[in-house]
């Protein structure tokens, strides 16, 4: 019906019942906000709230569960996992760097809740467990690759055993603060929006959405590149090793340990591969020529990186990087297909679902983890776990094969008194950064901030008001490897 004809029907109807149709009227050109109308929404009561379910979050959740909390885990995604699942291509690291070191002693530091998870991976296929690297040793000394659907489906079980209750599919969108504390949450769903309150927060966004929201410090370094990554089906990760070995090119390579798998490989990357319309190509457009899989014929990570425009945190900048992104790892593996022998049947049979971000926002907290804490391996009277991986190594190593430890003041969002930051929004230095951003230290600040949490919780005391020892205590019960 036309809309004039629609107008004059409508008009005659409101006549006959005497009421006449008011039509929308736009809003003027220079109104750019609106005054949404109070109202009241469903409310309930948890002791501790995590915000976001990935590297960091899910370990954040289990940790106050398993310590009696009643916990919610909020996740925008249908999933958890985060980085671990979608950023590729290994999990770094559980071990010092013991192989650049001779004879420094083999150690496996990041232990705990993390550790059980990788053992419970392992045995279910879907995780190379701690292979040593038999080149790249000066970079890491084990490779953890990782099948990203047995881990999301992993943490899922293991979150129901905890008694996690897993809210996904659920965007949190304003905090609610009173004073010096965050009271509660407020999410949206499918279902509507919801009020969620509690006694302690972990923010494991990786963008720091709960802490701004409460209004917490913090900036934009906005001092890396985002990436995306896709599986490649129908190309065997031992055709790549035969075409860099033909180029004389092999670079980092692990081999893979399982007793059905002799002479096959979990990594393997390029080393100054010099192959016209591959590496040159493969550089302009960011796609990595480093990859690792536990699964035959099938590359599980192929890391595409893209220095966004703009913000990460701008919706259309970030629209307009993932579109970029797409078309690259689409020309990524057409240049892969094209080029390796064995590979002229590949396909990309998986990606991330959005750009996974190495920062977002930096949040404040009572200390800062500085460069020298990490390359000079100092450890702290509040260290909450230690840690050994840096990602410039061999440019930056922990000194001499060792650790450093993370300080529970560092986790401790400034001006807030029962909020925790865990993950990636740590460590303004970019190069203590490159250590402290990556996966496993992720994991390992999840588990010591859940912990702090649950027991803030139950014993009803700030962040800072909690007792160094009863925590340390708590984490050792939890198996938390600290350095004597």
């Amino acid at each position: 019906m036309r809309r004039r004809e629609f107008s004059r029907k409508a008009l005659l109807a409101g006549l006959a019942t005497g009421t006449v149709p008011v039509p929308p009227r736009s809003a003027p050109a220079s109104e750019d906000t609106y005054e949404e109308p109070p109202k009241k929404i469903p409310a309930r009561r948890f002791d501790v709230v995590v915000a976001g379910g990935g590297t960091a979050g899910v370990f954040a959740a289990l940790a106050a569960a398993r310590e009696g909390a009643r916990t919610i885990l909020i996740e925008s995604k249908g999933y958890c996992g985060g980085t671990a699942t979608e950023g590729g291509t290994a999990i770094h690291s559980f071990y010092n760097l013991y192989t650049a070191f001779p004879g420094v002693e083999k150690r496996k530091v990041v232990q705990g809740i993390p550790d059980e998870f990788i053992t419970r991976l392992t045995a279910m296929g879907g995780c190379s467990g701690y292979p040593e690297m038999q080149t790249g040793r000066d970079y890491d000394s084990v490779c953890t690759a990782v099948d990203v659907e047995l881990y999301k489906l992993l943490a899922f079980e293991m979150l129901e055993e905890a008694g996690v209750h897993v809210a996904v599919n659920t965007l949190l969108t304003s905090a609610i603060r009173k004073g010096d504390r965050v009271e509660g949450v407020i999410t949206e769903s499918h279902g509507g929006r919801e009020a969620v309150m509690a006694h302690a927060f972990v923010d494991a966004t990786g963008y720091g959405d709960l802490c701004a929201r409460a209004g917490a410090e913090y900036s934009v370094p906005d001092d890396y590149a985002s990436c995306n990554s896709f599986g490649l089906a129908n190309a065997d990760i031992e055709d790549y090793h035969s075409f860099l070995k033909t180029h004389d090119a092999v670079g980092q390579v692990c081999p893979d340990t399982r007793e059905d798998a002799e002479n096959r490989f979990v990594r393997m990357g390029a080393e100054a591969l010099e192959f016209p319309g591959l590496a040159d190509e493969a550089k302009k457009i960011g796609v990595s020529l480093v990859t690792t899989t536990v699964r035959d014929n099938y590359l599980m990570f192929i890391k595409c990186n893209y220095k966004v425009p703009g913000s990460v945190l701008d919706r259309d900048d970030m629209a307009r990087a993932e579109i970029e992104v797409r078309k690259r790892m689409a020309r990524g593996a057409q240049l892969l297909r094209k080029h390796v022998p064995g590979f002229g049947r590949a396909f990309m049979a998986r990606s991330s679902p959005s750009l996974c971000i190495r920062r977002g926002r930096l949040i404040s907290c009572d200390y800062d983890v500085s460069h020298e804490d990490v390359i000079e391996g100092r450890h702290f009277d509040d260290d909450v776990f230690a840690y050994g991986f840096h990602d410039m190594a061999p440019r930056y190593q922990i000194k001499d094969g060792g650790t450093y430890g993370i300080p529970y003041r560092a986790l401790c969002v400034k001006g807030i008194d029962n909020l925790y930051a865990a993950g990636m929004m740590i460590t303004s230095d970019h190069r203590a950064h490159m250590s402290t951003r990556n996966t496993v230290s992720c994991m390992g600040q999840g588990q010591a901030t859940g912990t702090a949490a649950a027991l803030c919780a139950a014993k009803e005391l700030g962040s800072r008001e909690l007792p160094g020892t009863v925590l340390r205590d708590a984490l050792v019960e939890g198996g938390v490897y600290f350095e004597a």
